[in-house]
Order: structure tokens, then sequence, then C-alpha cells
């Protein structure tokens, strides 16, 4: 189930926002505007924060749980993905022995390139 949280009740973070993109790849389709999202096992940042990305800033605009079961399509794409087979046989492929379980709760980062 979504869960979204008011200004205050966001629980500690747990990593910070310089490891929220850090691939490449990743890094690229976020610059491209590409990838405007990423979901974590934990929180790394909170909304109005700002990651620099090789010069350029984008601002957190949102930060929720959603389980993975709740991805769509356009939850997919949106981490830069074609779609949601796509974006699990990545994420499968990245994690070494994980498995897709819909239960599973992850956070979700939104983001958009901050205003100069």
């Amino acid at each position: 189930m979504i869960k979204r949280y008011e200004n205050g009740e966001l629980p500690p973070k747990k990593c910070s926002i310089e490891r929220l993109v850090t691939k490449p790849d990743d890094i690229q389709k976020v610059i491209e505007g590409k990838k405007t999202a990423v979901r974590r096992n934990d929180r790394y940042a909170d909304p109005g924060e700002v990651m620099d990305l090789q010069g350029k800033r984008f601002e957190i605009t949102d930060v929720y749980t959603q389980t993975l079961g709740e991805v769509t399509d356009a939850d997919a794409q949106a981490a830069g993905f074609g779609n949601l087979d796509e974006y699990k046989d990545a994420i499968v492929s990245i994690h070494h022995g994980m498995k897709w379980v819909p239960e599973m709760e992850v956070w979700v980062h939104e983001f958009r390139p901050a205003a100069e």
C-alpha cells in the first residue's frame, strides 16, 4: 500500500542523497529526463533536498513507500525502463539472489531538475 507522509513524519534517513543515483547509465538517464524516480530499500533523501549529478541539480519532490506489487508500467517508465517487465528483470539481476516479492515495501524518491 502506498504510504504518503506529512512533513515531519518521515522516519530518519538510512543513507545519504549522494548514494541515491550512482550508476553511470542511471545518471545519464536522469540528466536526459528519462529517469525521474528511484526505488530503494531505505530512505535516502527528504523532499526539497537537492542532488548534484555531473554539475546538474535535481530536487527531490516526493518521498513515500510503495509495495513492489503496486509498481505500474508508468512507475517503471519513471524509473527509466520501457515497462514493468524490464524493470523487474533489471532489479532482480542487479540484486543477486533477490526475488520479486509483491509485498516488499520500498521507498520511492521522485525528483525533477532544480530551479536555477
